[in-house]
């Protein structure tokens, strides 16, 4: 067992920080306007755009040069809905537009699970709960070991193999994960309320699946076999993409979990520090933010899951700095190394035991002295993390 990077703070230091984090948080809601609105509605008419396109150069797809590029273009527009578009609209992120068509209680997005379904393990139980174990499901997804304190099971030794598979087919792990299978067969939840779960996400996946592999493939008349498999392509690119990105932000070397006991009594300065902990960054330019939803800047996400993601990179020098100021680490590195860590994490944990991967020291300054003297003017007072935030003006 390994200490906690922020050992070394007291408890006035933590709530220190985050009164720092809610000035930011307070700072970026108060200044919501027009030029973020616009940003969104030009990345829904970019998405749409790349979708007709893609889908038009596909009509084509016997001639190799448009499967290629209809393909290409699909998988990015797929992309951009997924992690730009659904995942950012549904935490409620541009809610204070009141734009009923960009808004978290209408969107539903290009995926196998109901929107419903994801908002409740995901923006409740896994933001709520990021890294709890025995409360954030999302720590192995239920059929993975990605932390030592997990016990280990004989199942566990196929792991890096099906993890491989689960990225292939990410979005349909994603809905039957939602249904939380684990439950009926530990006899904690009821079969008939799976049941219901399993008509609602067949409802939902069937308009999926009959849209590319039977409607734009018949569209395309002579062509439909090579259109089809240009549907299942850009899928395919989708779900690994997806897959790579956020398990970068949550399960590389450098990130930590955590005992159920650490939410008893849990103050918003804890919560911050949580967040922090058990999150990690991936480092790109701006396009490469841009297709992972901004999920590259997954500590600032995790901070402040419902504050609109094109801001994320504005506040993440200044998140950096705060984190060095108090002596704690904000973990990040570039895709191929952060996915080579998780790899290597799941091949460790695939067997018995286990523990901290091998690291080179990586010296963490000490904190520097934070005053405390009239504290209290400057914490912004807020709702509780999985509430929606204070709305902006439109």
């Amino acid at each position: 067992m390994s200490t906690s990077a922020a050992a070394h703070l007291t408890d006035e230091q933590i709530e220190a920080f985050g009164a720092e984090l809610d000035a930011i948080r307070a700072e970026v809601v108060g200044s919501l306007g027009e030029e973020d609105a616009a940003y969104i509605r030009r990345v829904v008419t970019v998405q749409r755009g790349l979708e007709a396109g893609g889908r038009g150069l596909l009509l084509f797809s016997g001639f190799p040069p448009a499967w290629l590029a209809g393909t290409a273009t699909l998988a990015v527009a797929k992309i951009l809905e997924n992690m730009e578009l659904g995942h950012n609209i549904l935490h409620g992120q541009w809610d204070w537009m009141r734009d009923p068509e960009i808004h978290s209680t209408t969107w539903e997005w290009d995926h196998a699970s109901p929107a419903e379904f994801w908002k409740k393990s995901h923006n409740f139980e896994h933001h709520t709960f990021t890294n709890v174990r025995g409360k954030d499901r999302d720590l192995g997804y239920a059929i993975m070991r990605v932390t030592p304190e997990q016990p280990w099971k004989p199942i566990y030794l196929l792991q890096p193999l099906y993890n491989m598979g689960l990225a292939a087919i990410f979005e349909w792990g994603i809905a039957i994960y939602d249904i939380e299978l684990e439950k009926v067969a530990e006899g904690t939840k009821p079969w008939s309320a799976a049941r219901s779960q399993i008509g609602a996400i067949w409802r939902k996946a069937r308009k999926q699946l009959a849209k590319d592999y039977v409607l734009f493939p018949l569209l395309s008349g002579p062509n439909a076999l090579s259109t089809l498999t240009a549907n299942a392509t850009a899928n395919l690119v989708r779900n690994v993409w997806s897959h790579a990105v956020i398990f970068c932000g949550h399960f590389p070397d450098g990130t930590e979990t955590f005992d159920e006991s650490r939410l008893d009594g849990e103050t918003r300065g804890q919560w911050y520090l949580r967040q922090l902990l058990g999150s990690a960054n991936l480092t790109g330019g701006p396009v490469f933010h841009i297709m992972t939803g901004n999920l590259s800047h997954q500590i600032e996400h995790h901070l402040f899951p419902d504050v609109p993601s094109n801001h994320y990179a504005r506040i993440a020098p200044r998140v950096r700095e705060i984190c060095e100021r108090y002596g704690l680490p904000y973990t990040a590195g570039s895709l191929p190394k952060q996915y080579g860590t998780v790899l290597r994490k799941l091949a460790r944990l695939a067997l018995p035991g286990g523990g901290p991967a091998p690291q080179a020291p990586q010296p963490v300054a000490p904190p520097r002295p934070v005053p405390t003297d009239g504290i209290d003017t400057v914490i912004v007072r807020l709702p509780a993390p999985d509430r929606q935030p204070a709305r902006a003006s439109s």
